[in-house]
């Protein structure tokens, strides 16, 4: 490895010793290193000719220098319920880096063994899943959306007993910060008073700055402000390109408004605005159209956390920012997919008759999008036949295209526009499926040609065009499990 100005830290083992345990990798064994993202680790501030250096990294066989691994504690909500068990159950803290632009990197391997906080796991990832977390985290990158990163991923021979039995992998999942709202939660309700202030100054020096010269009650208000708009915006990006997390729990939270934890994710096919996910959300708490609450319900949780050092009235009132934050994105997000750049008050309703019509005719999300972006340079049969009912669509498109007279960009101008905003390719589960397939016989190409289209999924791939076309019946609408 080489690098420039590339610093080695490790400032969360500053905080309290209960925030963390100091446990050492279980190695695996024959490992191999399957994919490394090299335009990431040059973002990061470093490069390697000889990516395979890091296999024993990533098979937790060696540490580097400065590496002192640690599995953070934190607690939080499932499904609701308090849990105050949990912590980094298979994923180790490896050290934290800065880039010679000043930005900083947590280093997280996931699936490197038993940590205190494994409860009854085995503390493995499969390769099932890491295959799914790369290709997801690196998706939401291409489509602007804030997410964790993948640096690279190891794979074993190593069987893990999971619904069957399994191979294990790991993934170094970096971030500039691994602090979820469980960590607050854990500190208020375990700990006190003393060490939420602790936590919440670590936080704000190292990723908040900015609100380090207002006045102490301020500063913190002004933070928690930061992190409910955050959340909101981040939401209404998921809501608008039709992400589903699947498990919304506190724990999966991350302060700085990031995409975090990827389990039992999808993007919607065909429209179903109660779309759930995840087959073990029996009452559908995380269906899709019930994200943008979940996400007030967990600025709640975090509010409730920081009551030992703020008033409440100021926390509700900075709560309340979550609220119109979500809807003054959702609605220009909605605005950039439906090509307006005037804003006009009959927009929302719009919007809201848009997806009744996707919703009624269970019509293509991603696919109607583009289709409506090629609307000037194309016509509506694209549009059109998409519905078995094309007098429905017809409707609709009267009435979208009264809305495109109120408009004085130019139709060509527009579709640009939209083209940007309404992307071609995103990750169905049924294309990580066929990667996940390949990967399992050792072949890792597909996995490759998709990250390609992934990180430009606004740009059109002549020779990927299979990656955007509709998803066969068996492969639409995919409830997946928890189980990793």
């Amino acid at each position: 490895m080489s690098n420039d100005d590339f610093r080695v830290e490790h400032r969360y083992l500053g905080l309290p010793e209960r925030f963390y345990t100091r446990v050492q990798p279980t190695p695996l064994i024959n490992t191999r290193l399957v994919c490394f993202n090299h335009a990431l680790a040059e973002d990061m501030g470093f490069r390697t000719d000889q990516p395979d250096e890091w296999a024993k990294v990533g098979a937790g066989a060696e540490l580097l220098e400065g590496m002192d691994p640690v599995a953070m504690k934190y607690t939080g909500h499932q499904f609701g319920a308090y849990n105050p068990d949990l912590g980094d159950g298979r994923g180790l803290l490896l050290w934290e880096t800065v880039g010679p632009d000043g930005r900083r990197w947590d280093w997280h391997l996931k699936g490197a063994g038993q940590t205190p906080y494994s409860r009854f796991g085995d503390g493995r990832a499969v390769l099932r899943s890491t295959i799914r977390e790369y290709l997801c985290s690196e998706a939401m990158a291409g489509l602007g959306i804030p997410t964790t990163r993948a640096l690279f991923m190891t794979s074993s021979t190593e069987p893990v007993q999971r619904e069957t039995i399994e191979t294990a992998a790991t993934l170094m999942r970096v971030t500039a910060s691994h602090i979820r709202f469980g960590h607050f939660e854990f500190a208020s309700y375990h700990m006190g008073k003393a060490a939420v202030k602790t936590l919440l100054d670590h936080v704000i020096d190292l990723h908040f700055p900015e609100f380090n010269e207002l006045p102490e009650e301020e500063r913190y208000q002004s933070w928690f402000e930061s992190v409910a708009k955050r959340t909101a915006r981040l939401i209404a990006d998921w809501q608008a390109v039709g992400f589903c997390h699947g498990v919304m729990n506190s724990d999966n939270m991350s302060i700085l408004g990031e995409t975090f934890d990827y389990g039992p994710y999808a993007f919607l096919d065909d429209f179903n605005a109660g779309y759930i996910c995840n087959r073990t959300d029996q009452g559908g708490r995380y269906a899709y159209n019930r994200q943008p609450q979940i996400g007030h319900t967990n600025c709640q949780y975090l509010a409730n956390a920081l009551l030992p050092l703020m008033d409440e009235d100021a926390l509700r009132r900075s709560l309340r920012h979550y609220e119109t934050t979500y809807n003054e994105r959702f609605v220009q997000n909605m605005r950039d997919k439906l090509g307006l750049a005037e804003a006009q008050d009959g927009d929302l309703k719009l919007v809201m008759d848009t997806f009744n019509l996707l919703h009624r005719h269970s019509v293509d999300y991603t696919a109607f999008f583009r289709a409506l972006s090629h609307l000037h340079s194309r016509g509506p049969s694209p549009v059109r036949d998409l519905f078995v009912d094309r007098e429905a669509a017809d409707d609709w498109l009267v009435s979208y295209k009264e809305r495109l007279e109120q408009e004085e960009r130019a139709g060509k101008a527009r579709e640009k526009a939209m083209l940007a905003a309404n992307p071609k390719f995103i990750l169905r589960n049924y294309l990580a499926q066929q990667v996940i397939d390949a990967a399992k016989t050792g072949d890792y190409s597909p996995m490759q040609d998709l990250l390609t289209v992934l990180a430009k999924p606004f740009d059109e791939w002549p020779d990927f065009e299979h990656f955007a076309a509709l998803p066969p019946d068996s492969g639409k609408g995919l409830a997946l499990s928890c189980s990793s």
